[in-house]
C-alpha cells in the first residue's frame, strides 16, 4: 500500500528525535498517527542504521500478550541491545494498563528514544501527566485538511473537490476507496463503530450504551449551535429519555475524550473573559459526523462549512479557539496563538444585504486591528476586502498556512 508522507507532522517531530523526552502522537483513530510513527522509525533507521527498533502494535494479535507494564516492561528488557542507540515505538498505548511506570523507568534510565501513539485524552489528563509531567512532548495528529485530501486524491481545488471534502471528511485510507457514498460511508460508520466502542464505552465502562448512541446523534445534528448540557438534558427528557445534567456532561467529556468531537467555549471580546455556559461542538472528522445523521448536503451546508473552519483552524499548533462574543453579536470563531488572534464568520452565502451587514457587522464590532475573515461559499474569485475585513471563499481559507504565524 502506498504511503503519502505529510510533512507539516514530520517537521513538527523530528527537532526532538534523539532528545530524552517522550514523543506522544495523539488523535482519533484511523486519521494516520500509525502511518507517520512507521515514517518516524524509517528516518530513525535512515539516519543511523545501527539503531535498534523496538515497535509494538497493540492493534496486532502478535502483541496481544502485552496486556500490563508488568508484560510491557518484560518485553522492552527482552529487546533492548548494549552499545547501539535503541528506540521504543509503540502504537495506541493506552491498551497497556500502566504503560506510564514502564515508560517512567525508561526515560529515567536513557535507555531509548521513546515514540508513542494514544487515542484517548485520558491518557494525558490522566496517566502521563500524573507520572510524567515535564517528560513529554505532544504532537495532535488531524484528519486529513482539505490541501491534503486533494493530494492523497489526486485532485484539484474545485467547488467539486470541497464538496467531496465536506461530505466524505479526511480519513487518510479513504484514497483506497471510491468516494462516493455507499462505499465511504461504509467504511466511516465502521471507523466510528470502533470508536464509540473501544474508546469510548469499553475505555470509560459506559452502561447506557443507546443513550450514548442519542447523545452522539443528537450532536450530530446540532453541529455550531449554542448550548449547554441541562438545555441537552431537558430536549432529551422531552424524547423521553431521562438523564440527569450530570450525565449528559460525563458523557459529553467520554466523546471529547476520544477525539470524536471538540468542545469550544464560549469568550466576551471586550472584557476576554470566558463565560462558563453556552458552548459548541464539532467532530473531528466531517465525513464521520456525516455517515451516521442521515446526510443531507444541500440541508446540511451550514453546519458543515462551520465544522469545516474549525478543523483548518484547529488543527494549527498551540491554537486556542473560542467562539465570540462582543454585546449581543456574535463571533463564530477567535483563534488565539499566543499574542496573535484572527476572527472569523463562517457563513453558506452572503445572498442578501441583510447577510452581508451581519456578517461584516459583526466584525466591524470588535474594536482591534486583528486579522478578521468572512468565509462562504460565494463563487471563487479573487479575494476582497471590505473596511479591513477579508471575504474569502471556504476553498481558498481551508488552504491558508499562514493564519497564525
Amino acid at each position: 500500500m502506498q504511503v503519502i508522507e505529510r510533512p507539516y507532522y514530520s517537521t513538527l517531530i523530528k527537532p526532538f528525535i534523539g532528545k530524552n523526552i517522550i514523543k506522544v502522537l495523539t488523535g482519533q483513530r484511523r486519521v494516520g498517527k500509525s502511518c507517520i510513527l512507521r515514517q518516524l522509525q524509517q528516518f530513525v533507521a535512515s539516519v543511523n542504521p545501527a539503531t535498534n527498533i523496538i515497535y509494538i502494535n497493540k492493534e496486532l494479535e502478535e502483541f496481544a500478550t502485552i496486556r500490563n507494564h508488568n508484560d510491557f516492561t518484560a518485553y522492552v528488557s527482552l529487546q533492548l541491545k548494549t552499545g547501539v542507540p535503541n528506540s521504543l515505538f509503540v502504537d495506541e498505548i493506552q491498551d497497556i494498563e500502566g504503560f506510564e511506570k514502564t515508560l517512567r523507568s525508561l526515560q529515567a534510565q536513557g535507555e531509548c528514544d521513546i515514540f508513542i501513539t494514544g487515542s484517548n485524552a485520558t491518557m494525558l489528563s490522566g496517566e502521563l501527566a500524573t507520572c510524567l509531567s515535564g517528560r513529554y512532548v505532544e504532537f495532535h495528529i488531524h484528519s486529513l485538511n482539505y490541501s491534503e485530501f486533494l493530494q492523497f486524491h489526486g485532485l484539484q481545488a474545485s467547488n467539486s473537490s470541497l464538496r467531496q471534502y465536506l461530505t466524505f471528511g479526511g480519513l487518510p485510507f479513504l484514497k483506497n476507496l471510491e468516494l462516493e457514498e455507499y462505499q465511504a460511508f461504509e467504511y466511516l460508520r465502521n471507523v466510528y463503530s470502533t470508536i464509540v466502542l473501544k474508546d469510548v464505552v469499553k475505555r470509560e465502562n459506559i452502561r447506557n450504551i443507546s443513550f450514548m448512541e442519542t447523545l452522539a446523534l443528537y450532536m450530530s445534528d446540532n453541529i455550531g449551535q449554542l448550548f449547554s448540557a441541562n438545555n441537552i438534558s431537558k430536549y432529551l427528557k422531552s424524547q423521553h429519555v431521562n438523564i440527569s445534567t450530570l450525565q449528559v456532561v460525563n458523557y459529553l467529556r467520554t466523546l471529547c475524550n476520544a477525539y470524536l468531537i471538540n468542545k469550544v467555549g464560549r469568550m466576551d471580546i471586550a472584557g476576554l473573559r470566558k463565560f462558563e455556559i453556552g458552548d459548541k461542538y464539532f467532530f473531528e472528522d466531517i465525513g464521520l459526523r456525516n455517515c451516521n445523521i442521515g446526510f443531507s448536503f444541500q440541508r446540511d451546508i451550514h453546519k458543515l462549512i462551520e465544522n469545516a473552519v474549525f478543523l483548518h483552524l484547529h488543527s494549527i499548533p498551540g491554537v486556542c479557539i473560542h467562539t465570540g462574543q462582543i454585546g449581543k453579536q456574535e463571533i463564530d470563531f477567535v483563534a488565539v496563538k499566543g499574542d496573535k488572534r484572527i476572527y472569523t464568520q463562517a457563513t453558506y452565502l452572503l445572498s442578501s444585504e441583510q447577510t452581508v451587514n451581519r456578517e461584516f457587522g459583526n466584525l466591524r464590532s470588535v474594536p482591534d486591528n486583528y486579522p478578521k475573515y468572512v468565509v462562504s461559499l460565494d463563487e471563487w474569485t479573487s479575494s476582497s476586502n471590505i473596511d479591513g475585513i477579508n471575504h474569502l471563499h471556504l476553498g481558498e481559507f481551508l488552504q491558508l498556512t499562514d493564519l497564525l504565524s
